[in-house]
């Protein structure tokens, strides 16, 4: 059962690998079209293709989710091919540059707030003219990091853009609720992703601030491995559909109570 998500239109961020791709499949297997906004390549192209081979309709628009000109040009493309929007997966994210905050860079840090952060906002704020006459769902991947646990030393600017999308995100949810917008937040723990090949450890840097701490084998205590993009594909699919309609500014934990040790 699809629970009222067959014929809608969402738009996934950061849709081609990871959490994005298995959520893109997710819905579609629901019978959503999917909007795949993400840099154009191969990878996008690809989860495309296994939508389609599977009886789904998808489009790839290839964004720089921290432009604004490129989101709104995403937004009419996307509008102009449907000409609805009913779920917006704010998904796209790095860890960006690793390192002490005496040795972080301006520019590292703007690039890290701009493509989590920033990115969140447009999505959202360029959705809304669309969402507003019908209503529909809005989630955003934050993380544990920043919102319930500080141990990831050297993350200074990727803990500060998760902590502001959940802020962001609660504030949508009030402003938003009188166009029955919902939007809620995502918190997963480590989930087997590709997100490391965004990630830039100084690792010689690092050195000066970690401190010798050992933590139990196995960091999710529930499964004792990260877990996996379709478990959260699962929540967002969740989230979208007609069986959370009473929930909106929530923040949901997905991490196995990894950030409960």
């Amino acid at each position: 059962m699809n629970h009222g998500l067959t014929g809608k239109v969402a738009i996934v961020t950061g849709a081609s690998s990871g959490i994005g791709r298995s959520s893109a499949l997710k819905l579609a297997k629901e019978g959503v079209k999917v909007a795949l906004v993400d840099l154009k390549d191969e990878n996008a192209e690809k989860v495309k293709q296994e939508i389609e081979q599977i009886g789904g309709e998808a489009i790839v628009t290839d964004t720089d989710v921290s432009d604004m000109k490129r989101m709104e040009a995403s937004f009419n493309e996307i509008i102009e091919k449907w000409g609805r929007l009913d779920i917006v997966f704010a998904n796209a994210g790095i860890n960006g540059k690793v390192e002490p905050i005496e040795d972080l860079s301006a520019d590292d840090w703007d690039q890290t707030l701009n493509t989590n952060l920033k990115s969140t906002f447009l999505t959202v704020k360029l959705a809304i003219p669309y969402m507003k006459a019908q209503g529909g769902s809005v989630i955003i991947t934050s993380s544990i990091n920043g919102t319930r646990t500080f141990k990831s030393f050297g993350m200074s600017a990727y803990s500060t853009s998760k902590a502001g999308q959940v802020a962001f995100g609660k504030m949508a949810a009030l402003e938003l609720a009188r166009y029955k917008i919902r939007v809620n937040i995502i918190c997963p723990g480590a989930i087997e992703t590709n997100i490391g090949e965004n990630t830039f450890p100084n690792e010689e840097e690092l050195k000066k601030i970690k401190i010798p701490i050992e933590y139990p084998e196995g960091s999710q205590p529930l499964e004792h491995h990260a877990g996996k993009p379709d478990q959260v594909a699962d929540l967002v699919s969740f989230l979208a559909s007609d069986l959370s309609s009473h929930i909106t500014g929530s923040q949901i934990f997905i991490d196995g109570a990894e950030s409960l040790l």
